[in-house]
């Protein structure tokens, strides 16, 4: 890991919610929004799917830190998929 800060939190909600922090760390909006997209995208396809098929209703914040600007999107998908099978690991 390294280009994440993932963050876990039950939702006061009856459902999942995904949050984005993307600082600018000196880069382009153009860069950014990339990172910003690549996000919003493993976030649809990979973690609220998981945590409803799960029953799970939290709130995930992934905030990206400089090194995720020069990260592809499968290595920050991979990413999300390790720090989502430790919270299951921590949770059984």
């Amino acid at each position: 890991m390294g280009h994440l800060d993932i963050f876990f939190a039950p939702s006061p909600v009856s459902r999942s919610r995904l949050g984005l922090i993307v600082p600018k760390h000196g880069r382009s909006i153009v860069a950014r929004n990339k990172v910003k997209r690549r996000l919003r995208e493993i976030g649809r396809r990979r973690i609220l799917p998981a945590l409803h098929a799960a029953d799970v209703s939290m709130d995930i914040l992934l905030r990206a830190r400089w090194k995720a600007y020069e990260a592809d999107f499968v290595v920050l998908a991979e990413e999300v998929h390790e720090a989502l099978e430790e919270l299951w690991s921590d949770a059984s």
